[in-house]
């Protein structure tokens, strides 16, 4: 895969880099350092912090590490910066309050140009707050200690995935992936979906705050069984669906206050942030979900048809058949996969134990540099190699590399999220991209150090790749003939542009 995504990407590069169109893919692992491969599919690429950290700690310790992080310190100018954001700041019901409030005023003005403006400013608001929480992203993706911590929280934010463009989701993205995602990234798989069916961004992009008793929307349901839980090929049928849909009912975002409920309903009323469960509109007839009667009644009943569905075998499977998929090749080996669900099943959906399970694992070796990059590993990637430890101040031109590849963060319109196939991200178009994307990075600062703010830049960053992290885990693992093309390059700046679009480097 690596050698004709390669060359796909030189039929749009300059001429001068034709030298390298024969690279035949990545040197056999026995001229590689076996940890390295392994480092490289652990984290986003590995600096000089991983290395740091993995000769101290040794592979069994490192990995124990990132298996349970804890906080991953981050970089104290990184921490602060993180904490001076507006979403760091923010109480994500007041604020949906008050875009409700600022949409229903702006509804009620005439047609004219203070309407116009007015509706700029909030969609200008709206759309920083979505760059903040892309910001967030990276900024912990790049320089978080936690690299599996960090990479886990893009699988499931793509696989959890909500689109910042449908109805108010772009006011509820930052405290989705800090509130709903990272708290349990590495935790128990059932406590993530929980989290996720309680946020107000899935339940207004998958439209289940529309879901009522009597008026039934069935996307949500759909995609909790197709696309989060069993699967698409699980054994559920239309019923199942529609079973899960009447359990969902109730289950919806707040309002500004609470409902009027007949004295027998006040009990079962739910009410955190923007969450709301309104057993006003809850279908509390009897219900059976995949051959099972749900005894549970209100949102007991949700968490009852939860539990279902994550401890069934279907469910195993498909979470770890998607997590080979990222981390191993779009083909996994049945027998991983297999062993990642046994320990799905028996530690109760623990997403580190069957992370550990992928890590130890034979196969994973097998398989190095087998797995192309998607455009989130090969731009973080880019970064981590071009500047180390050396802080980004601005995340602009980064957010926007992704845009260009087709991976921008909460971008994804439709629920399936992001492909993990390697053909998604290897035309030659994307690759033309990519290569400007490297030719970038490779010649300067590429804006990287310019204020967020827009004012002059106060530092120039230009790239050093000839570092002992290259010396320890890139040099080692390159073809003769893309050795052959470095040494050919003309400047410091050429010679950048050749590494960072190699095979070598755009294969994991």
């Amino acid at each position: 895969m690596q050698t004709l995504a390669f060359r796909k990407l030189l039929v749009a590069a300059t001429a001068v880099l034709v030298v390298a169109g024969c690279a035949s893919g990545p040197t056999p692992a026995s001229r590689t350092s076996p940890d390295m491969p392994w480092l490289e599919r652990m984290t986003f690429g590995v600096n000089s912090g991983v290395l740091a950290d993995y000769r101290r700690l040794g592979r069994d310790g490192y990995l124990a590490a990132q298996l349970r992080p804890g906080d991953g310190r981050l970089p104290d100018a990184v921490a602060t910066a993180i904490v001076q954001l507006q979403i760091s700041n923010s109480d994500v019901a007041q604020l949906l309050a008050s875009v409700v409030t600022e949409q229903k005023r702006l509804n009620a003005l005439p047609d004219g140009p203070e309407r116009q403006a007015a509706r700029q400013a909030l969609n200008t608001r709206g759309n920083e707050l979505v760059y903040e929480a892309r910001r967030r992203e990276l900024l912990r993706a790049i320089y978080s200690p936690a690299q599996l911590k960090e990479q886990m929280m893009w699988f499931w934010l793509n696989h959890f995935s909500v689109f910042e463009q449908k109805a108010n989701v772009r006011w509820l993205v930052a405290d989705y992936s800090e509130r709903a995602i990272r708290p349990h990234a590495l935790g128990h798989f059932r406590d993530l979906v929980m989290a996720t069916l309680e946020h107000p961004a899935m339940l207004e992009y998958l439209d289940n705050a529309q879901n009522a008793a009597g008026h039934l929307n069935e996307n949500y349901a759909r995609e909790l069984m197709e696309l989060h839980t069993l699967g698409v090929d699980a054994g559920y049928s239309q019923h199942d669906v529609q079973e899960l849909a009447r359990v969902l009912t109730g289950v919806g975002v707040a309002g500004p206050a609470p409902p009027h409920l007949r004295p027998e309903l006040r009990g079962y009323y739910l009410r955190d942030g923007a969450f709301e469960f309104n057993p006003g509109r809850h279908d509390f007839g009897a219900k059976q979900l995949l051959g099972h009667a749900l005894t549970r009644r209100g949102f007991a009943e949700v968490s009852e048809a939860v539990d279902l569905l994550v401890r069934q075998p279907a469910c195993a499977r498909f979470i770890s058949h998607k997590l080979a998929v990222y981390f191993v090749a779009d083909e996994p080996p049945p027998a991983l996969v297999a062993r990642m669900a046994r320990t799905f099943q028996e530690s109760d959906g623990d997403i580190a134990a069957v992370l550990r399970t992928l890590f130890t694992a034979p196969e994973l070796a097998a398989q190095a540099g087998g797995k192309f990059k998607d455009p989130m590993q090969y731009v973080v990637s880019a970064v981590r190699m071009a500047y180390d430890t050396r802080i980004v101040e601005n995340m602009h031109p980064v957010a926007n590399w992704l845009g260009a590849l087709g991976e921008p963060t909460f971008g994804h319109q439709t629920p399936d999220g992001y492909s993990l196939q390697d053909t998604a991200w290897s035309s030659s178009g994307q690759m033309s991209r990519r290569f400007e994307i490297a030719r970038t990075i490779g010649a300067g600062s590429a804006g990287l150090f310019d204020p967020e703010n827009g004012g002059p830049a106060t530092v120039v960053g230009f790239p050093l790749l000839t570092t002992p992290v290259y010396y320890s885990v890139v040099q080692p693992s390159l073809s003769a003939q893309t050795r052959s093309a470095l040494q050919r390059a003309r400047s410091p700046q050429e010679w950048n542009l050749y590494l960072l679009a190699s095979p070598e480097f755009n294969s994991r």
